[in-house]
């Protein structure tokens, strides 16, 4: 017959840890015996050693009591559907630690890597931070709205960052953002953003410099932001639309 302290030894498990079995009823506790001692016979070694494997294949306690109980298929069924649970539990707790993860990598947080990967040549092109933000803040109701498309619109926009005029614009719109509404370069900036869209539409079809499939209060969003946060924008579209083109977010030609 083994004490307390021999039976929790050769389970593997500590003392307090019997103790608590006990108190949870998971573990029959044995009578004193004429000398005060609580004694323990092989069974119960086997039975501790069952409880502290299913405890810590983080079976719920409440549920280990019910397979201790269980027969050999009941306790295979309840078995797999624990495995499965864990799985699940598993597969969200893998996606919480990349969501942490991205807190980490500021515009990761909000927008898709394919997103992310166009702010980042925007910046390798030297695009000014106001510029870099503006284009940010637009994508993102764009992604909440419509992630399966959002892909799609990222592989354009770096499609397009590969021609050198519009790297050029954007970098020098970022300079304009400390223009007055009224500066004289502001026209010359209309003159060519308007001569290079129309070649583009001229080129690959409107669609490819206007169509991003948003819906029209989503549009006027994204534009109230642009013009909140760089006030140019407003009289830069009021220029392009003396050239024939309208709009912020989703360019169109004027009829």
């Amino acid at each position: 017959m083994l004490t307390i302290g021999e039976l929790a030894s050769y389970a593997g498990v500590t003392v307090r840890t019997v103790r608590h079995y006990h108190a949870t009823g998971l573990l029959p506790e044995p009578e004193r015996d004429r000398s005060g001692y609580r004694r323990y016979d092989g069974g119960a070694v086997i039975e501790l050693i069952r409880i502290r494997t299913l405890a810590g294949a983080g079976v719920p306690l409440a549920r280990v009591r019910e397979l201790l109980r269980a027969d050999p298929d009941e306790f295979a069924a309840a078995v797999a559907d624990i495995d499965r649970r864990l799985r699940a539990e598993i597969a969200e707790r893998r996606r919480r630690r990349e969501r942490i993860a991205r807190l980490t990598s500021g515009d990761g947080l909000v927008l898709p890597p394919e997103v992310v990967g166009v702010l980042d040549r925007l910046r390798a092109l030297g695009v000014d931070e106001r510029i870099v933000r503006l284009e940010r803040d637009g994508w993102i109701p764009l992604a909440a709205q419509a992630p399966e498309r959002t892909v799609e619109w990222a592989a354009r926009k770096r499609e397009q960052l590969a021609d050198p005029r519009l790297a050029d614009f954007y970098r020098t719109f970022g300079r304009a953002l400390d223009w007055a509404a009224g500066d004289p370069r502001l026209e010359g900036l209309a003159d060519r953003v308007a001569d290079y869209v129309t070649r583009v539409a001229d080129e690959r079809g409107e669609d490819y410099v206007g169509d991003i499939g948003v819906a029209p209060p989503l549009v006027a969003l994204m534009d109230a932001l642009a013009f909140d946060t760089a006030p140019p924008a407003r009289r830069l579209i009021e220029l392009l639309e003396e050239r024939g083109w309208t709009g912020w977010t989703r360019l169109e030609r004027v009829d």
